[in-house]
């Protein structure tokens, strides 16, 4: 990394310190408090797909993505501050998950969120700056997730976006939010157009929940002179059936006008949905295990280059399967392996010099938080 990219880097952080240390001495004066927090997640990965070049992150890749070495997903730290009427957050992080999935918009893969917000009334408050996005039934960090590897339509999902977020809880088991963003997982933006954004969160009781995410805007650069208007819902649900068995259900639809590759005139739809399962076998070890599909017929979210494939066209389904050892509450070992299967005509993968629909890939996980 040359010092040129490092000293924007450098300021931040030592900004950060400043305005954390006069936050920290006024807490005399006021209710707010800084809170410092921390996760690492380290791996090790093995794919028996032989058509990447060596330092190349494999197809599909974003967690755990370089064949045959040890690597670091992600080492990253926040600082949260809270009051009663305002609140802050900042995150920086490295590692190979940002660098293979954050958009690379200058140093901004180094900031995973920097925002502040004041409430406005009892039960709505105003965030605006750089966030995680609000979409996707897979989150950011492997910790938050019972699976280390992420899906397909997790990878095509936004990561990242940048503007203004409201948030409105009108109870205790509803909450709301809206955003008004740049644009499809970006920070800064790639056209004239604004996003938007829409979030339900609905606790339906102290087992089960239901959410429904959507972002909508313009979703290609201003110099394609057709308007390619992208509408991307998700659908989750949440059931703890036992305190030993959990499920976790996503549903993705996605529509994009303009781009149906058989007429542009007509508009294109994607698909995706997930299943995952966990079972705790003991307090600190549980095995788990997800299905996965994802159909892109017109290549509205896949990208020449995420695939080499010539077709636009993609359709996949996958198997996980792993072991979860738990050392203490906030540290973890998994041990995964998954079979990613491609339609018989899409050979993306090279296997034992043989083009190939299927690629097979295994993990070892260890992550720690505080």
């Amino acid at each position: 990394m040359t010092s040129k990219r490092l000293l924007p880097i450098i300021a931040l952080f030592i900004s950060g310190i400043c305005c954390s240390s006069a936050v920290i001495s006024q807490t005399v004066e006021t209710d707010g408090k800084v809170n410092f927090s921390g996760y690492v997640d380290a791996y090790y990965a093995r794919y028996n797909d032989q058509s990447i070049g060596n330092n190349q992150p494999e197809k599909f890749g974003a967690v755990s993505p370089y064949n045959n070495q040890f690597g670091l997903n992600i080492a990253a730290l926040s600082a949260d501050y809270k009051s009663a009427n305002t609140r802050a957050l900042v995150t920086l992080q490295y590692g190979d998950l940002p660098t293979v999935a954050w958009a690379p918009t200058g140093n901004y893969n180094m900031v995973q969120e920097a925002w502040a917000g004041v409430k406005l009334n009892k039960n709505l408050w105003v965030d605006a700056g750089l966030f995680k996005t609000h979409i996707g039934t897979e989150m950011l960090y492997p910790k938050d997730n019972i699976t280390s590897s992420i899906t397909v339509i997790t990878l095509y999902e936004p990561w990242s976006q940048a503007g203004v977020r409201f948030t409105y809880t009108p109870s205790e088991k509803l909450e709301l939010t809206f955003h008004l963003l740049n644009g499809y997982n970006t920070f800064i933006n790639v056209n004239k157009e604004k996003s938007f954004g829409f979030g339900l969160t609905y606790t339906i009781n102290d087992k089960s929940s239901f959410g429904y995410y959507n972002i909508l805007g313009e979703a290609l650069p201003d110099n394609d002179s057709v308007s390619h208007v992208r509408l991307l819902n998700n659908f989750i649900y949440k059931n703890q059936f036992t305190p030993k068995l959990y499920m976790l259900v996503g549903v993705d639809y996605i529509f994009q006008e303009h781009s149906d590759q058989s007429d542009s005139k007509k508009s294109a739809v994607a698909t995706s949905a997930l299943v995952t399962l966990q079972y705790k076998f003991k307090k600190d070890l549980a095995g788990y295990g997800r299905i996965e599909y994802f159909n892109d017929p017109n290549g509205v979210l896949v990208t020449p280059v995420a695939t080499p494939a010539t077709d636009p066209s993609y359709t996949c389904s996958g198997l996980t399967l792993g072991l979860e050892k738990k050392f203490t509450k906030n540290s973890y070992l998994r041990i995964e392996g998954r079979d990613l299967r491609m339609k018989d005509n899409e050979k993306i993968f090279l296997v034992n010099k043989t083009p190939s629909n299927e690629r097979l890939e295994y993990m070892f996980c260890f992550g720690l938080w505080f």
